[in-house]
């Protein structure tokens, strides 16, 4: 068995602050004043025409859309009685997951809909719940003690990790050069350091747009369309009415939506996400709970920023508003928080995710170019699936970046599960443990791992192979699964597999952006989460 030690030595300051800068030069640009920044929303259904075409399907090497529903595999996590929601909710007799023309009925006043709460959210009695039953595993995994490769520290975590990499202010020191060394501005978060160091930011909230890192790094959102503003948190899955945030995601063609103040919605139904669309929570409270999932299938271009989705509940059967001539029939929601199906290029940056149904945050059905960046998650068992099914062999071509976010406390595994694809793991904290695994996966998915710091529980294995009865492709031990720069404290390890991680040819796939040393970690995510602007 080779032993792959991870590094005690420090990077020099200098030596790190060199890389940082010129990382943070070449990737992004500042922002910068843009005049589509300053127009509001105006209604010009029909100038744009519908870049979100429901019946049509993408094909190219890597993406295949479905027109059929989702079913949640046996994996997925099930306490919920689906058949009794579903007779005590019917919904219109035109069949499930057909588009159907119906064009919205819009009030003429909607002023008296506005904030029934415009503060910050408040717990109530119709929270998730989420009990210790919902640890129990119902996943089988492949016995790896006889693996070739394990990656750990050289001293299981008790010089490296307990010194310098647990020590923040050894980290705040070197950040605080940087920011000297870069003019004043800088955090070593390349995502942040491209918006956060303009002043100006609110007016100039769509440089946000150029920002992405990793392989979502070229969803635009709604950049280049107008400003559209949310003011009323009610909801009509049919007929959204305007100042919602139902009636901006499905509005024609590119919209920024921003929100005039704090506010809680609770969904009545999914939210539908169109095309070319940013929510943007930046400079507002903004909590998506107590209601149904957010749902982006089917289209592209979709960036959510700075929202807290937590105590997501299934819903449905329900009519939903898909666009404004369109509604779809939708069956029971699974009641994830995020559901990304048959989309590319999506980003998730700075969100909140806790107790859902299901799963928080789940990349399904030949989705692909997707980057989950900054977000901090927290209390919940299945946090993150990416690949829903071993008979989705589409998802081969599936690409995710999974960077810079706090995996906070009360989880327990898939931080993330993965299926099929391409995954870049790297500068995520791992500080407060998981309760089974952190990284998971089967179907023969390359992972590589950079920068990460691991903390363990009782458990002290990042990884579990799944056996889920789909195909082995050669077995586990064929599987490309590498670390490179991970800092594993109190006797964590990685189980390695296929390639090493210095076989570049083989991990080149999975590099899709620069790693920061693992030491800076603690800092550089210690605003993920919504940022209190």
């Amino acid at each position: 068995m080779a032993i792959r030690m991870a590094t005690r030595t420090l990077t020099p300051v200098f030596l790190l602050l060199t890389v940082l800068a010129s990382q943070w030069t070449g990737l992004h640009a500042r922002s910068m004043p843009g005049d589509y920044d300053t127009a509001e929303y105006v209604s010009t259904e029909g100038s744009f025409g519908n870049p979100q075409d429901p019946n049509a399907s993408f094909n190219s090497q890597s993406f295949t859309t479905q027109d059929t529903l989702d079913i949640p595999d046996s994996t997925q996590q099930d306490t919920y009685n689906y058949e009794s929601f579903a007779a005590t909710n019917p919904v219109d007799s035109t069949e499930e997951g057909v588009f159907v023309d119906s064009p919205e009925t819009v009030q003429a006043d909607t002023t008296a809909t506005s904030f029934s709460d415009d503060t910050a959210f408040q717990p109530g009695n119709d929270q998730v719940v989420f009990s210790q039953s919902q640890y129990e595993n119902d996943e089988v995994f492949f016995d790896t003690s006889n693996a070739d490769t394990v990656y750990k520290a050289n001293d299981d975590g008790l010089s490296l990790a307990s010194a310098d990499v647990m020590n923040v202010t050894a980290a705040d020191d070197m950040l605080t050069s940087l920011a000297k060394a870069m003019g004043g501005c800088g955090t070593g978060n390349p995502i942040d350091d491209c918006w956060r160091c303009d002043p100006n930011w609110r007016s100039h909230r769509q440089a946000l747009a150029s920002c992405a890192i990793g392989f979502g790094r070229n969803a635009i959102g709604g950049k280049n369309g107008p400003i559209y503003t949310v003011t009323s948190n009610a909801d009509d899955t049919k007929n959204p009415q305007p100042g919602t945030l139902r009636y901006g995601v499905t509005r024609n063609g590119p919209l920024w939506i921003i929100f005039a103040k704090s506010m809680t919605i609770q969904l009545k139904g999914e939210l539908w996400v169109g095309a070319y669309k940013t929510i943007d929570g930046r400079g507002a409270e903004v909590h998506i709970t107590g209601g149904s999932q957010v749902t982006i299938q089917n289209t592209n271009n979709v960036i959510l920023h700075g929202l807290y989705i937590h105590d997501i509940k299934p819903s449905g059967p329900s009519t939903i508003r898909v666009s404004p001539t369109q509604v779809v029939n939708r069956g029971v929601t699974d009641g994830d928080g995020i559901h990304i199906w048959g989309s590319h290029d999506v980003w998730v940056d700075h969100c909140y995710l806790a107790k859902a149904t299901d799963g928080l945050l789940d990349v399904t059905r030949g989705s692909s170019m997707v980057t989950v960046s900054n977000s901090l998650f927290e209390n919940h068992n299945k946090v993150m699936l990416l690949g829903a099914s071993p008979d989705h062999t589409f998802d081969r071509a599936m690409r995710v970046t999974v960077a810079f976010n706090n995996f906070g406390q009360g989880l327990t595994q898939r931080l993330p599960r993965c299926r099929f694809g391409v995954f870049h793991i790297l500068n995520n904290d791992y500080t407060a443990g998981w309760g089974i695994y952190a990284i998971g996966g089967s179907e023969d998915p390359t992972i590589l791992s950079q920068g990460n710091i691991f903390n363990p529980g009782s458990k002290k294995e990042v990884t579990k192979r799944i056996n889920d009865n789909g195909p082995s492709y050669g077995g586990w031990q064929s599987w490309n699964w590498a670390s490179s720069g991970d800092v594993f404290l109190k006797g964590a390890f990685f189980t390695g597999s296929g390639a090493k991680a210095t076989s570049a040819g083989v991990y080149a796939k999975a590099f899709s952006t620069s790693s920061r040393p693992a030491s800076i970690v603690p800092a550089i995510t210690r605003s993920a989460g919504p940022l209190k602007m």
